[in-house]
């Protein structure tokens, strides 16, 4: 297992890593939208999705993948009324159209929006 660990997306806030690539495949933690840099959250289900599809990119560039090769995303909303605003963000950086699951959530860590990982071939 090769851990994934990079300063372009945000550290770990507990007990777990940004990643790991086992058997050529990357596995993403779940990305909020929380900035690298400071840890800020944007406002809004647009910009929270940017950044936290900007998370995702960060770590599977770092595991020598990127969105093109990513297999399997699982999303998580906060609210489902947002599914369509999310989706349109989403949309331009998986391009692949990767299987997928969207899951509506009670909440979320730091009260965000949305949460992505993802599964990658490098």
């Amino acid at each position: 297992m090769k851990l994934i660990d990079t300063k372009n997306a945000p550290g770990a806030i507990g007990p777990y890593v940004q990643g790991y690539v086992v058997n050529g495949i990357v596995y993403t933690s779940g990305q909020i939208p929380a900035s690298p840099v400071d840890g800020s959250v944007p406002e809004g289900i647009a910009a929270q999705a940017k950044q936290s599809c900007e998370n995702v990119k960060a770590i599977l560039e770092a595991a020598g993948s990127d969105l093109t090769r990513v297999i399997k995303t699982t999303c998580f909303l906060a609210d489902m009324g947002d599914f369509a605003a999310f989706n349109e963000v989403y949309a331009g950086y998986f391009t692949g159209k990767p299987a997928r699951s969207c899951i509506a959530v009670k909440a979320l860590p730091k009260g965000v929006l949305c949460e992505i990982e993802a599964i990658a071939e490098v």
